[in-house]
């Protein structure tokens, strides 16, 4: 089982509940070492003086920042620990806010929140089951291996979800980045229409587990391969895009060929369990469907 990376209090109003943190992502990336081509010796990096060409150990290292012209303001490690934010234990909620309002711009990070002990389950679970019904976050801030960092409170499946965000000085706005754009012409109503109807043809549910990271998995097999001798058949380039010359046939022709076949087969609403339409409803962001009957489910799946 995975050890907390931080422990504390969650708290809102007077209520306050001890609670551990879990990270709720784990990295699948394949990692490799450095070595010199032809030989078996390791590459490392070293911390060298780049004028004496020197190693210089931890304890003799102090941050510069840079103020151009070759000109640094040099701050010691300590100095920083003095104004770094307090190692506070609670994630006070300020506010609460409706979830789709906030803009997946923003998130970072995503944690399990669990009580720390068995007897805070109640309150913990009051407080889980209030976030559920009324479907809001709430928003605080907490410290976090010496740095602040905003983030969202909200429910899971029965247990309390963490996610980091980014405030909003560490988003940068497209124009900032790519400059100006090009003049967008407006479409045609037609092509509108038939890129909504292509739209509409490759809507189906959610369904993360049907996705996979294909490139790590070829990545085992390129090392397996060579752990056993044996070559890798390398896939051919794909053919490259032909030129959209008519937009409206392209579209066109995509929302046939959906419709032959190649689109996934939307669920039977009347086939499904209560379980699974509550299931799809919150996949779909259905409001207020704790409280709805398995018909009042159905009806609002069609409606959505």
């Amino acid at each position: 089982m995975a050890r907390p990376v931080w422990s504390g209090a969650l708290s809102l109003g007077l209520v306050t509940v001890p609670v551990e943190l879990y990270p709720a992502v784990a990295d699948h990336t394949i990692h490799f070492h450095q070595f010199e081509r032809g030989t078996s010796d390791r590459i490392r990096n070293r911390r060298v003086n780049e004028r004496t060409g020197d190693e210089v150990t931890q304890d003799e290292i102090v941050k510069g920042y840079d103020l151009g012209g070759g000109d640094h303001v040099l701050v010691e490690p300590d100095e920083l620990d003095e104004i770094a934010p307090e190692r506070s234990r609670r994630i006070d909620i300020e506010q609460f806010v409706e979830l789709d309002e906030i803009d997946p711009w923003f998130f970072d990070r995503t944690y399990w929140l669990k009580p720390a002990k068995e007897d805070f389950a109640k309150a913990y679970g009051l407080l889980l089951k209030a976030m559920d019904r009324s479907e809001k976050a709430g928003v605080a801030k907490f410290v976090l291996r010496g740095k602040e960092y905003l983030c969202a409170v909200r429910a899971g499946e029965d247990v309390m979800v963490l996610n980091t965000l980014h405030f909003v000085a560490d988003l940068r706005k497209p124009k900032d980045v790519m400059g100006g754009l090009p003049d967008l012409p407006k479409p045609r109503p037609k092509e509108l229409d038939m890129a909504l109807s292509l739209v509409d043809e490759m809507t189906a549910p959610w369904k993360p587990e049907d996705y996979r990271d294909e490139y790590s998995g070829r990545v085992e097999e390129l090392i397996k391969a060579k752990k056993a001798g044996k070559e890798i058949a390398h896939e051919e380039e794909p053919e490259p895009s032909a030129d959209v010359v008519d937009l409206f046939e392209a579209l066109s022709r995509s929302v046939k060929n959906r419709k032959g076949g190649g689109g996934k087969k939307k669920p039977d609403l009347g086939e499904l369990s209560k379980a699974d339409l509550d299931k799809l409803a919150r996949e779909q962001g259905v409001k207020g469907r704790s409280k709805m009957t398995r018909a009042q489910l159905e009806k609002a799946l069609k409606a959505s």
